[in-house]
């Protein structure tokens, strides 16, 4: 961090009065079912947002960034409107919204720094989202939790950029615990911690280095499939969503769904909703080779019944496979590109970094990204590095 202090000293001719930093994202299992009424399992990561920053006499909000070329200089206003589609949308917005509360802000020279691969799936959005919520709220005694930081991110992500996301990213870069997986019921944000101590494993993530061009128009397409599905189903079960339906209970009235593709689509929903509940019993008792298993057999389920994978994420979890010492992997996101994700012998990295790198390029044509990471908290402030 000396190194952003020292660019932020150069900049603005004064060093930051705080750093914050707010992680990404990896689901850990639990893949398209939030929007059929499933729980999710993200964690929060080692990887994430810096902001360096200092208030200012001057009525300017300054945006620069060691990511991006762009830079702003806005003057403190009542409001402010989505310009383009330069980064600093992002903390702008969450700006808006605080003011649009009544709160009274002063200028702020900001440095942004994020080491999370952009359009990887892994949350960059967010987690700018949060970092500036947190941030505005530590500098200016507002006094707003963690759990607001992140509905409030979600309102930003959705009327001010655009973007009709639902609620777990936010919620698990801003409420994120060290060694521990987020059980989160997206509709009520009932949540559970479910210690997550990989021991000598550590949390790969493998980046494909395809963008995700599919994923938002393919998503809306299996948000309608699902629905087709449950009204099929509804016609014999008083349910509100597939998750509501248990395996037998679909086994028995699943020839009511009468159409292969949506029986597929309604296949993967109850099955996956169902991993995450043997994913949740495994890490209750540490087992970590049946949670592997269910990564696993979600990532089939995702390739063969919901059709989200693709052929740069299916190459990553088919490397896994072969691997003695790692013991699950699946695509986690949208999908259609973005990341995997890996649980691997930490003493052997190195090695399954280098060979998967080596079969993927030879598969694909091209590297993939691979990162260690950890599973830490969410969003604070880094108060030692200024000392």
């Amino acid at each position: 961090m000396n190194a952003m202090i020292n660019e932020f000293s150069s900049r603005f001719g004064k060093s930051p009065e705080h750093i914050f930093f707010c992680p990404g994202r990896v689901n850990l299992i639990g893949e398209h079912i939030d929007y059929n009424g499933g729980k999710v399992m993200p964690c929060a990561i080692s990887l994430g947002t810096y902001l360096a920053v200092s208030k200012n006499k001057d009525k300017l909000l300054r945006f620069h960034s060691l990511n991006f070329p762009e830079t702003a200089e806005l003057h403190l206003q009542e409001s402010y409107s989505k310009t383009g589609n330069t980064w600093f949308n992002y903390p702008l917005g969450v700006i808006n919204e605080i003011l649009q509360e009544e709160n009274s802000l002063s200028g702020l020279d900001m440095l942004f720094y994020g080491n999370l691969p952009i359009g990887a799936g892994l949350s960059s959005s967010a987690s700018i989202e949060v970092l500036m919520g947190f941030a505005l709220s530590q500098l200016f005694g507002l006094k707003i939790t963690n759990k607001d930081i992140a509905l409030m991110g979600k309102k930003v992500e959705n009327k001010f950029i655009g973007v009709n996301s639902g609620i777990m990213d936010q919620f698990a870069v801003a409420m994120g615990k060290k060694n521990n997986a987020i059980l989160l019921d997206c509709d009520t944000l009932e949540y559970e911690y479910i210690p997550f101590e990989i021991d000598n494993y550590i949390l790969a993530i493998i980046n494909s280095n395809k963008q995700r061009t599919l994923a938002d128009s393919k998503y809306n397409e299996r948000f309608a499939e699902c629905g087709k599905a449950l009204k099929a189903l509804k016609k014999d079960l008083d349910v509100t969503h597939l998750c509501d339906i248990d395996l037998k209970t679909f086994e028995d009235h699943r020839h009511l769904i009468n159409d292969p593709v949506l029986d597929k689509r309604a296949l993967h929903v109850i099955s996956e909703y169902f991993r995450v509940g043997e994913a949740r019993a495994a890490l209750k008792v540490n087992d970590l080779i049946s949670f592997g298993k269910e990564m696993y057999a979600s990532h089939q389920s995702l390739k063969d019944w919901y059709e989200v994978s693709g052929k740069e994420l299916d190459t990553i979890v088919e490397f896994c496979k072969t691997y003695e010492e790692c013991i699950g992997a699946r695509m986690t996101g949208a999908g259609f590109g973005g990341c995997a994700i890996a649980l691997v012998k930490k003493d052997k990295f190195e090695d399954f970094s280098s060979k998967i790198n080596a079969y993927y390029e030879e598969k694909i044509g091209y590297k993939p990204d691979v990162f260690a990471s950890e599973i830490g908290d969410g969003v604070g402030e880094l108060k030692k590095e200024l000392t």
